[in-house]
């Protein structure tokens, strides 16, 4: 046999041990496969942390209405008062729950008094801001509803929430910008909105927010 049929023959049967392994067609199918495949698992990771992020803004406006609602301070001899200490209080509250949200720079917490004013109508009394985040609210601003009726109170239009006579509802609203974890130009620019709403657990002077010495800093909203 000659050296050119020997090195025909040598070809030829490297060319059937190739086309029996399979090897290297798995290698070329993975080579496919598992870019597709970390893009699907990175997506999935980032809409699982959409959805955990979303339930805890909301868990975040529940416990910041069911505090409000239980702040006041005095004695037996009066009713309790609230005061711009105690608010603040509540605000710090909102920041420690948050965590890893960085909710100082990325929200804004916008807590109302809804109230019944002297005729009767619904009217938010005073607000507090917390958040570096510029948001309004969608259902009013300090002062809406003083006078008359025509305030339907805070909430979506057709379900607003109204205070009844001689209490408070704490009305909590919440904006937060989403922070993706890596597609942030996939999924665009998210914000999440959440309200909540407790009425106040017990009497308490409605009147004002109270600022004794040493006087705290009011977090307003402007």
């Amino acid at each position: 046999m000659t050296a050119h049929a020997l090195l025909g023959r040598r070809v030829r049967a490297a060319i059937a041990r190739f086309a029996r392994n399979i090897r290297a067609a798995v290698i070329i199918e993975m080579a496919f496969v598992i870019p597709f495949l970390v893009l699907v698992g990175f997506g999935g990771l980032e809409i699982a942390n959409l959805t955990l992020t979303t339930t805890r803004i909301s868990q975040l406006g529940l416990n910041t209405a069911d505090n409000a609602s239980r702040i006041a301070t005095g004695s037996n001899l009066a009713q309790p008062q609230v005061r711009e200490a105690d608010i603040n209080d509540v605000f710090a509250g909102v920041e420690k729950q948050a965590g890893n949200l960085d909710f100082q720079q990325h929200g804004r917490i916008i807590l109302s008094s809804l109230e019944r004013n002297s005729d009767g109508g619904q009217w938010i009394h005073w607000q507090r801001c917390f958040g570096d985040l510029s948001a309004d609210s969608s259902y009013g601003e300090e002062g809406d509803g003083q006078d008359g009726t025509d305030f339907p109170g805070m909430g979506a239009r057709g379900r607003e929430v109204t205070a009844a006579a001689g209490t408070a509802v704490m009305f909590v609203e919440i904006v937060y910008e989403y922070q993706p974890l890596l597609y942030g130009k996939w999924l665009g620019a998210k914000t999440i909105r959440s309200t909540a709403a407790f009425n106040i657990r017990e009497a308490r002077d409605l009147t004002q927010v109270y600022n004794p010495s040493p006087a705290a800093t009011a977090a307003t909203c402007s």
